[in-house]
């Protein structure tokens, strides 16, 4: 019915993508307001941003809050009322936040703000609302923001790399008396890890293997919240670690991608998808890993935990709750954890407190998993002796399997993790799965970051006037030219290099080219 503001331009593939998303797709009984969150891919090429970014807040945001390239994620606040003035006997209508970034407790926390004076007022409530949006700073890591709207104060920290993972966000420090007193959201983007694992707790390590693998896999569940925080909680536990497969929190059966995954004739893709469709138990039972959920309820104990169950045993439309697959983990199940949280039950413990407990056991597991690799590859770089001013830097060596595989004897997770089991075979089905290549890209890339950096340092430490005694001038117009692409991609990949060195070695240019005959001078000026 209405976009805000108007002159964002979504292709009309998109429009209906929307629609179909912003809407529980099976039958829902339940009256009321409820939220989800869905992810869209993004139809008809690039478009502009409306953000004067050059890349900075990706660059300094943690690789799992990275603003989307290529998706954009809607965040719903959906409401069906009984109103016999309405056709069908109900009221029922969206609002739905579209944004790159995946702060799903902001924008859930904002829309609780705006949507039900949007449904009352309509219009006039959007223009007021996005007039004060437009106001707000830029979402800058490492900073705390203070947003304005309709009367109350949010207020965030926007998380950033050198955080240390793991690390509770920091107390917010409030140097100006905001009255009236803000509304301070704990994280932009952490779920109630124990609240939404709470059917699947014991299960908790085959799913972080199946996620870190990047297995397909499909969460059926009862409604769109339910799907929605499961599958943006499963996409969580790898962190650090950035998941790089693609994930759907929830799926309808209109969705252009809807052939695309539901076909027989070949593999299923790379993706997490969470559907409320009971028709979905049918066209997608040959996928490998299905997890089907009931109603997430808080009750005092522990939750009955569904079963892991065969593939065969995937019945049409009454299929019990359980995680159908047939995948055996290759480590040996925690047991210390399950206690740990059964006691917190028994405690009474608060569930962030619960939530936060998980966190730390998956952080760890993580690390323990990624540090061997950390190493590894940190072991390929150069030695820094072996980087010359005036030839190309070395290059880094390449990662080879096997020698990594016998690094893991003697310093392997079980310098860090109690958990035994087969971690070889663990490293070797990650090094097939996408989120191996996106960890090792990103690495190779910061790496080939470094390397320039060193070398641009090296020029800077080097005896310029002493080299050029003996050279020809093509030879020194040929250093001219290095340099200065050197110096315009350090600064356009924003390399890790002190703003000093950059201008020493613009200073170097100039002395270089004033030694050369005028004629030559005013070509490389020019």
């Amino acid at each position: 019915q209405l976009v805000y503001p108007h002159d964002f331009r979504l292709t009309e593939k998109e429009k209906t993508s929307i629609c179909y998303l912003s809407f529980p797709d099976s039958y829902s009984g339940g009256l009321g307001d409820t939220q989800f969150s869905f992810r869209l891919r993004q139809s008809g090429g690039p478009r502009t941003s409306p953000f004067q970014d050059d890349g900075r807040y990706n660059r300094e945001a943690p690789l799992t809050l990275q603003r989307e390239a290529a998706h954009y994620f809607g965040y719903v606040y959906f409401r069906q009322v009984r109103d016999s003035s309405m056709r069908r006997g109900y009221f029922q209508k969206s609002l739905v936040l579209v944004s790159r970034l995946p702060y799903v407790n902001l924008f859930h926390s904002l829309l609780q703000l705006i949507a039900p004076e949007y449904f009352d007022k309509l219009e006039p409530c959007l223009e007021a609302v996005c007039n004060e949006i437009d106001q707000w700073p830029p979402p800058v890591p490492g900073q705390t923001l203070n947003l304005p709207v309709m009367g109350v104060v949010i207020q965030v920290r926007i998380p950033s790399r050198v955080d240390k993972p793991g690390s509770s966000p920091v107390k917010q420090c409030n140097q100006e008396n905001l009255l009236p007193a803000p509304l301070v959201l704990p994280s932009v983007h952490e779920l109630d890890l124990f609240r939404c694992f709470q059917p699947v707790l014991i299960h908790i390590q085959m799913l972080w293997e199946l996620m870190l693998l990047g297995e397909p896999m499909v969460v059926m569940a009862p409604s769109p919240t339910v799907s929605s925080e499961l599958v943006l909680a499963l996409t969580s536990v790898l962190a650090p670690l950035r998941y790089c497969c693609d994930f759907r929190p929830y799926f309808t059966i209109h969705d252009s991608e809807f052939k695309e995954y539901t076909t027989r004739t070949q593999a299923p893709p790379n993706i997490v998808v969470g559907v409320t469709n009971p028709f979905f138990i049918k066209t997608l039972q040959h996928w490998p890993h299905i997890l089907r959920v009931g109603e997430l309820r808080m009750s005092g104990d522990l939750p009955k935990q569904v079963k892991v169950k065969k593939l065969a045993k995937l019945k049409t439309l009454d299929t019990k709750p359980g995680i159908y697959t047939s995948y055996k983990t290759f480590l040996h199940k925690d047991k210390t954890l399950i206690k740990r949280l059964l006691k917190g039950i028994q405690r009474k413990r608060p569930s962030e407190v619960q939530s936060a407990l998980l966190r730390r056991h998956l952080l760890e597991l993580t690390q323990s998993f990624i540090i061997p690799l950390e190493h590894y590859i940190a072991s390929l770089m150069p030695l820094q002796r072996a980087i010359t001013p005036w030839k190309n830097p070395p290059q880094i060596r390449p990662f080879c399997q096997e020698d990594f595989m016998k690094t893991l004897e003697h310093a392997g997770p079980q310098l860090t993790c109690v958990l035994k089991g087969d971690w070889l075979g663990l490293y070797r089905r990650f090094f097939k799965s996408p989120n191996f290549d996106g960890w090792f890209r990103q690495r190779h890339r910061e790496m080939t970051h470094k390397l320039e950096a060193l070398h641009l340092e090296a020029i800077c430490e080097a005896d310029i006037v002493a080299w050029m005694k003996d050279k020809s001038e093509v030879e020194i117009v040929d250093l001219v030219l290095k340099l200065r692409e050197k110096l315009v991609r350090a600064r356009c990949q924003h390399l890790p290099v002190k703003e000093e060195t950059l201008q020493r070695v613009g200073l170097y240019i100039d002395t270089i080219i004033g030694s050369l005959p005028e004629d030559l001078q005013a070509v490389l000026h020019h």
